[in-house]
């Protein structure tokens, strides 16, 4: 009972009313629109415009193909041809040529006119022909019908073969008959099927409809009428306006375009008021109007006068690498100083390029960390394999970049300080010594060769150290001790065969003076940052006539050089060359190091030159002799100077003679000079140290 409630009040409360949003459906978009749309997306589609693009393209193959047969006819029928040649010449400046195709000319005309001339008789010779031809043919076939008849005695037989001839003809009338109908429904498909095959292969449409892979050009062959419009589009006023008189026949301007390496080369005789440079200054405008990078064009001046040789490589095959060194992969190779090259890479044209060595200075500059130590020490270690050279060796960078040199050389000297830069420039002054040596020697006397080798020689012209009499190591002047004794050397040296072979940095007037800079045969430059650096590098005749470093990719284009020598082989007319350097890592440059050093008699490498101290000359000789069996007594006491100028740079065969005297190590004969051996040596230091370890226990 207690459960159950009976309410007896009414609720009185409202009912809740629940809120409904109604949001309203957006109107529909209207037909035309939709309908539109559809129609943008699909005449926008990249399929649609390539469908019409493709349609257009084949059409208009038809309207170039009849238009280039057009103008093929008419210079066939018609003396165009020649004034167009003759405009051309005339354009060039070549009156001469201009006069010969005249002459041409009026012999076409005069030709044509006896030909027209003919043809005003040829309708009666040719009724007389046909009325002479029909009958001897008649009489001919009544002759073989009474053949005929006499032998098969049948008279019928005299009108057989008349009766064949007549079936034949009605058989061709029949054939005709029969295939006119056709031939004349298929003769127009047939004619622009012609006409469409004539404008494909010319590419007879214009640039927006045709290929991809066209219009972009990237990488397409390279063909006169390529070669004349972009030349034509240089923005040259006298050589467009030229180009423009000599209608279609620009490319006459053109030698034949040859395959040259991964390239073309081609010669292009400029019109009269048109000069080389000018084409020269516009390397970058021209290159990308033959669809390349700048990099990929080279302008040289050839032998001819307005004449420029262009060298324009495939899209992308200046980025491929150009192999191994011979030195590396040829194991027997030898070298020759004096008859040899060196093998140092491939030219533009992908041939070996090979470099002598015999008498000439050499530089070798460019930006940092663009490969100059990589090109001037795999000269080296070609030449090292003639045992016959020696080598003097100053690396101021000094991070081991020559150590395979050690037991080569006679003197190493390896670090960037200032007292690095002293012992180079000592070294260096040692071989002004050598050379003034060799040149008072008497006449018809023979040296092996010297090769003094600075590595990173900025750091010794912008030493700032003085020695003690307030001379300077760096600098320019007349009192500076590294560049007077370069220039001595320049001077002199190649007479007697000591060279110098130099690698610098950024070369300026400060860091690369211009009378050492101008000393060199042979000059060689990696990529620079200007055209100033580049005249410093190689010269003003070598820029002048197209060497361009400062145009190399920095980073892109290591090892690649442009080299001025007389030592190289250079191209009629030009006075440079563009060569791509084999790189010879550590590991393989230690490998021919190995090679060199088994062809010698072994050298003790001197790693620094000694100055002011107390000498010991017994054991001096002993460390100068080294490793070999026996040295001549000539090699020693120049080996004795050189590790110390101040205490044997006086030395004769006689101060050699009385150290030496009682020792049991004298001199002696062997193949007739005069030498010292080593066991010998070896005994005399051995019994001079037991004798003073004796006397000392006494």
């Amino acid at each position: 009972m207690g459960d159950n409630v009976i309410r007896l009040h009414k609720n009185t409360d409202p009912p809740a009313v629940t809120t409904l949003t109604v949001v309203p459906e957006p109107a529909p978009t209207p037909l035309w629109v939709r309908s539109g749309r559809a129609v943008k997306t699909a005449v926008t589609h990249e399929h649609t415009k390539t469908a019409a693009r493709t349609v257009a393209r084949h059409s208009l193959y038809v309207v170039g193909g009849a238009r280039i047969v057009g103008r093929r006819t008419w210079d066939g029928r018609t003396a165009a041809r020649y004034e167009r040649y003759m405009r051309t010449a005339e354009a060039a400046g070549n009156m001469e040529l201009a006069a010969e195709w005249e002459e041409r000319g009026q012999r076409y005309r005069d030709a044509r006119h006896r030909r027209r001339m003919d043809l005003l008789h040829s309708p009666l010779d040719a009724g007389k022909s046909a009325l002479v031809g029909t009958g001897m043919g008649i009489g001919g076939l009544v002759a073989l019908g009474i053949v005929m008849a006499i032998a098969t005695k049948d008279a019928s037989d005299v009108v057989t073969p008349l009766m064949a001839a007549v079936d034949f003809i009605n058989l061709l009338i029949t054939i005709v008959q029969v295939v006119w109908g056709p031939a004349l429904t298929l003769g127009p498909f047939l004619a622009l099927l012609a006409l469409w095959a004539v404008g494909s292969k010319q590419q007879a449409a214009p640039a927006w409809a045709l290929p991809a892979t066209v219009r972009n050009s990237v990488g397409e062959p390279i063909t006169p009428s390529i070669v004349v419009k972009a030349l034509r589009d240089l923005r040259v006023p006298d050589l467009a306006k030229a180009i423009k008189e000599m209608g279609d026949a620009g490319a006459s301007m053109l030698g034949p375009i040859r395959i040259a390496g991964c390239g073309v080369e081609v010669d292009v005789t400029l019109p009269s008021g048109v000069s080389t440079n000018e084409v020269q200054a516009k390397r970058r405008k021209l290159a990308e109007n033959l669809t390349r990078h700048e990099h990929e064009v080279f302008i040289m001046i050839a032998e001819a006068a307005r004449t420029v040789r262009l060298w324009i490589a495939d899209s992308g095959a200046l980025d491929e690498p150009i192999g191994p060194s011979p030195l590396v992969t040829d194991e027997t190779m030898t070298a020759n100083y004096k008859t040899g090259k060196a093998p140092w890479g491939q030219d533009l044209r992908g041939d070996a390029a090979t470099l002598s060595l015999y008498q000439r200075h050499l530089l070798i500059t460019g930006l940092s960390n663009q490969g100059k130590t990589a090109a001037l020490r795999s000269l080296a270690l070609w030449l090292a394999l003639d045992k016959s050279v020696q080598f003097w060796i100053g690396d101021l960078k000094g991070i081991g970049d020559w150590k395979m040199f050690n037991g080569i050389a006679d003197v190493l000297i390896e670090g960037p300080t200032d007292d690095h830069v002293i012992q180079v420039t000592e070294m260096v002054e040692n071989a002004v010594e050598e050379m003034n040596r060799r040149l008072l020697a008497p006449s018809g006397t023979t040296f092996p060769p010297l090769i003094v080798i600075v590595d990173e020689a900025q750091v010794a012209f912008m030493c700032p150290v003085k020695d003690d009499e307030k001379r300077p190591y760096g600098g320019s002047s007349s009192t500076s001790r590294y560049f007077m004794a370069v220039r001595k050397i320049h001077n002199q040296g190649r007479a007697v065969d000591v060279l110098l072979w130099e690698g610098t940095q950024d070369p300026t007037d400060q860091n690369l003076p211009k009378l050492v800079r101008e000393g060199a045969h042979t000059r060689a430059s990696l990529v620079l940052g200007t055209e100033s650096q580049a005249r410093m590098a190689l010269g003003d005749k070598a820029v002048n006539g197209g060497a361009a470093p400062h145009l190399l990719r920095q980073g892109l284009d290591k090892g690649t050089l442009v080299v001025a020598s007389d030592g190289i082989e250079i191209p009629k007319g030009q006075t440079s060359i563009t060569v791509r350097t084999h790189f010879i890592d550590d590991e393989p440059a230690a490998e021919v190091a190995a090679r060199a050093k088994a062809v010698r008699d072994g050298v003790t490498t001197l790693h620094a030159i000694e100055r002011g101290e107390p000498r010991d000359p017994l054991a001096d000789i002993a460390s100068v002799v080294g490793n070999a069996a026996r040295v001549r007594t000539q090699d020693v006491i120049k080996g004795l100077a050189l590790l110390n100028q101040d205490a044997y740079g006086t030395w004769s065969f006689t101060d050699l003679t009385r150290v030496l005297d009682g020792t049991g190590a004298e001199p002696y004969k062997s193949d007739g000079v005069k030498v010292i051996g080593r066991d010998r040596l070896a005994r005399a230091l051995a019994n001079r140290d037991s004798d003073g370890s004796a006397s000392a226990s006494k």
